[in-house]
């Protein structure tokens, strides 16, 4: 956890040691005996925050140990409140002196030294009382790597005839480990618990053991006793010695000399690491036999690690379909989904919908229903609010929660931490990657140690929860990339659950539900509506506040005074307009670093925030933006999501922001576009300009040519067509995303953007020459085209070109004749048209041809315009017969929507 200042399991540790670390610097050497009483200070919560990681990691701790767990936790943020307070008033007098010596020769006094020794001595206070308490409560820390007994283990004993879903990767794993390759092989089963790998492996390993020497199932665990697990092997295997009390690699040595001249066939299941990986893999000799290996895994990176990097062997299971997940709920109920009563299915849906295709969970849930034939309808309705709770007490139920806790449990601690914010969002809520990623940075989960580019490595943390499945993707682009997200209800359970017993983040719904309840909460998720919070809530120590549904009836602001991230949704708010929601003390909220407002028509906003100097993110939908803004150091995004947008003067001094959204030429003087120039760390930018005004255009394009670092590029005008002397002269080199409303053309120079991906243009016309340099672009992927008039000419597109372009999307009022010809857009995937079928004549020429050619399509999207139903039967014959020229037509998803 080295770099990550704050966790879900140590709190604030890591950030107030290293807050530590700085007060025993060389700026403060001079202060007498501040840097030996720190020094002590930061040894003892060393060793506590040794102890904390490693209490996370154990399955089951007594309560007295739970609570100086607790205890010293919530010790790190009282600290951590303290040193920010002093350092604060440090950053204060450093402003107003201008020098760091005039600073500490003020501390020197006899008065600062007086408040200094005085904070020192409560930090040593607090510190040796829960010092005290773990020896007063002979509190120990545990080092057994005891595992609690996993339900996975049933599913071992499941009748894999009374399965589904499981025929088609059972084939493919069995297709992979018969073929005539002698080396050993090693395929990997990877994906979240419950979705049946270990049944997968089972029936696999009985369907092919008949063809190996010999073979063995061997279970692994999260903390996997080697030895103990070596023995089973070499049982299963059939060796006759006894293994007991020996050296490990003497084990190893015993198991290897009992395969040398065998082919076998053995399963790994429920490999957690790779380290446990490298010990166990040593044990199978390479005797090129055609000996055969299958690793279970949640985890995406030890899959890999298995198969030696070969890919193309690891199998990633798929929650079930939801013709599948019928199938398995009913038949076990009912033993057909025929044989179900009507008046079931409604509430059987919504039952499967919170399943989420997890077949482990769906046999939980169906087994539970099953028991009981009693109230059928009721006790249906019952299970399907115990799934929104965590309070159900059912065996089966809490048999599938211990199933998601234990993959939880086994996390890395940064992403326990990652994982339990998402509890901060609404349910079934879909949730953008950069908001979540910036929120992770701007509260410290994140490492800045280094050099290295938190965004990026919080991106990676969000990649391995969605290849873990802990998040569901809901948008994803052509690269594959996650744009938005949701969380499981399930999930969204065990996250609540968690959170709570962690006072990590405490849901405030129920006014009446949390009187007394509440004491210190850190995260708070304000889903109040017209009530109000107890007055025994103490606010001060809230790292984040989310207020979604626009509940006006908020704490104070000056409550909040170590507040992170502040976030809240008015728009759809009653407010009196004479009486708008207060929010004018976020100014005085030094530790900011997330601001996120919508519905800023019905609140009142600072007019300076020049005390913010953390501030991150800035993102608001109003007008009122603080005239000081461009003195804030850290500021890295600014979306304001309302236009006209009244940018102040002095954009050129936020150097280190990365994305802007919007800057309007049409508001901004001249300096100020000179000033857009030297945000060259800028990495998004919106631009929306009126080309029928007076606007410079050599100093706008060479502002916009010193963006070295752009890579997404969205240009708006409004009111008039973007003129062709709008040049990116030199272009970025890293552009990737270039957005153009309202074009004449295709400009020449977008042929030399060699990186673009993306590239969403509105043009009047389009001819071959355009056509020909959006097709030579190499790194293609993505293309929408949208056209403001009929084309009178046929538009074609070549052999060969759009090389590896694979969505195309068309945008026309009236539908031109459109040609692809043989080997035209090889890797396109996804084409989507419209048809204006008003007046429909049978003119099949109206229908694009060739498509035929697109041998890589997937999916084809039309959407038909039309005024009578025999104009949209006579436009969909027309396009399905031209799709089904395509040789792979059964294949291809249709989608045809009329309007």
């Amino acid at each position: 956890m080295a770099g990550i200042m704050v966790s879900a399991s140590t709190g604030v540790m890591n950030s107030l040691l290293g807050k530590l670390a700085t007060l025993m610097g060389e700026e403060f050497a001079k202060l007498k005996n501040l840097r030996k009483e720190v020094k002590h200070i930061s040894d003892e919560l060393s060793s506590m925050k040794d102890a904390l990681e490693r209490l996370a990691d154990v399955d089951e701790l007594d309560i007295q140990t739970a609570r100086w767990r607790d205890a010293v936790r919530e010790m790190s943020y009282d600290i951590e409140d303290i040193i920010d307070d002093f350092m604060c008033k440090i950053g204060e007098k450093k402003k107003k002196s201008g020098f760091v010596h005039d600073t500490i020769q003020r501390l020197r006094t006899s008065r600062a030294r007086h408040q200094i020794a005085g904070q020192i001595e409560d930090i040593k206070k607090i510190v040796r009382e829960t010092s005290e308490r773990r020896e007063r409560y002979k509190v120990d820390v545990p080092t057994s790597c005891n595992v609690a007994v996993d339900q996975r283990v049933v599913a071992l004993y499941e009748d894999a005839a009374k399965l589904v879903g499981m025929d088609g990767p059972t084939n493919e794993v069995v297709s992979w480990l018969k073929d005539e390759e002698k080396q050993l092989k090693v395929v990997s089963i990877v994906g979240f618990g419950g979705l049946g790998k270990t049944t997968l492996a089972k029936e696999v390993y009985h369907k092919l053991k008949g063809e190996f020497h010999c073979g063995a199932f061997v279970p692994v665990s999260q903390k996997p006793n080697i030895p103990k697990l070596l023995h089973s092997l070499s049982t299963q295997l059939g060796c006759q010695q006894s293994f007991h009390d020996c050296e490990l690699n003497v084990l190893l040595d015993q198991v290897r000399e009992n395969l040398k001249n065998k082919r076998y066939l053995v399963i790994i299941d429920d490999l957690w690491d790779v380290s446990a990986w490298n010990i166990i893999k040593c044990a199978f000799p390479e005797n090129n036999l055609g000996s055969r290996l299958i690793v279970t895994t949640r985890i995406t990176t030890v899959a890999g690690a298995c198969c030696f990097g070969h890919h193309e062997s690891i199998l990633e299971m798929e929650p079930l379909s939801e013709e599948d997940s019928r199938k398995l709920f009913f038949g076990r109920i009912f033993c057909s989904e025929e044989a179900s009563p009507g008046q079931l299915r409604d509430v059987s849906v919504e039952i499967l919908k919170k399943c989420g295709g997890l077949t482990l969970a769906i046999i939980s849930i169906s087994s539970l229903l099953a028991s009981d034939r009693s109230n059928q309808k009721e006790r249906w309705k019952h299970v399907l609010n115990s799934l929104g709770s965590v309070s159900g007490t059912n065996l089966t139920l809490e048999a599938m929660r211990q199933i998601l806790n234990l993959s939880y449990k086994n996390l890395p601690h940064h992403l326990k931490t990652c994982f339990l914010y998402l509890g901060m969002f609404l349910e079934d809520s879909e949730i953008y990657r950069h908001e979540l990623v910036s929120l992770w940075v701007s509260e410290g989960f994140v490492s800045k140690a280094h050099g290295q580019n938190p965004k990026q490595i919080a991106i990676s943390y969000f990649n391995e929860l969605v290849n873990m499945s802990l998040i569901q993707p809901v948008q994803i682009d052509m690269h594959g990339s996650v744009l938005t997200c949701k969380v499981h209800d399930m999930l969204l359970d065990l996250i609540l659950y968690k959170s709570a017993e962690e006072n990590f983040i405490t849901v405030v719904d129920n006014p009446e539900a949390i009187t007394g309840q509440l004491q210190k909460p850190r995260r708070m998720l304000f889903n109040l509506d017209g009530a109000t919070l107890p007055r025994d809530v103490n606010m001060s120590q809230v790292r984040s506040f989310a207020n979604w549904r626009g509940s006006t009836n908020i704490p104070s602001l000056a409550e909040f005074k170590y507040l992170r991230v502040f976030i809240a949704d008015f728009s759809s708010s009653s407010v009196d307009g004479n009486r708008k929601i207060d929010l004018t003390g976020l100014c005085k909220l030094y530790q900011l670093r997330h601001i996120q407002i919508e519905g800023c028509d019905n609140c009142q906003l600072p007019t300076q925030i020049r005390g913010l100097q953390k501030l991150e993110t800035f993102d608001i939908d109003g007008s009122c933006i603080p005239t000081d803004i461009f003195q804030l150091p850290c500021l890295l995004s600014m979306h304001i999501f309302h236009l006209p947008c009244l940018l102040p003067e002095g954009i050129g001094k936020m150097t280190c922001l990365q994305r802007l959204r919007w800057f309007d030429t049409l508001h901004s003087s001249i300096n100020s576009i000179k000033g857009l120039g030297e945000l060259t760390n800028l990495r998004l930018l919106y631009l929306r300009t009126n080309f029928s005004e007076n606007v410079d255009m050599d100093v706008l394009n060479s502002s916009l040519g010193k963006l070295c670092n752009l890579d997404s590029l969205n240009v708006f005008s409004p009111d008039s067509w973007i003129p062709e002397a709008l040049t990116l002269s030199p272009p970025p080199p890293n552009l990737m995303g270039l957005s153009m409303m309202r074009i004449s053309r295709a400009p020449s120079w977008i042929g030399e953007l060699h990186n673009l991906q993306s590239l969403h243009i509105t043009v009047d016309k389009l001819d071959k020459d355009d056509v020909g340099i959006l097709a030579e672009l190499p790194a293609l992927m993505d293309l929408e085209l949208t056209f403001n008039r009929a084309l009178e000419e046929t538009i074609v597109i070549y052999g060969t070109s759009f090389a590896i372009l694979k969505r195309f999307v068309v945008y026309w009022t009236v539908m031109p004749q459109l040609t692809f010809q043989a080997g035209a857009m090889p890797k396109l995937q996804s084409l989507s048209l419209p048809l204006n079928a008003r007046g429909w004549k049978q003119d099949e020429s109206t229908t694009p041809t060739g498509i035929e050619h697109l041998l890589a399509l997937e999916r084809i999207s039309v959407g038909i315009g039309s005024e009578t139903e025999s104009e949209q039967r006579s436009a969909e014959s027309a396009i399905r017969s031209a799709i089904n020229m395509h040789p792979g037509h059964a294949h291809i998803k249709i989608d045809i929507q009329c309007y």
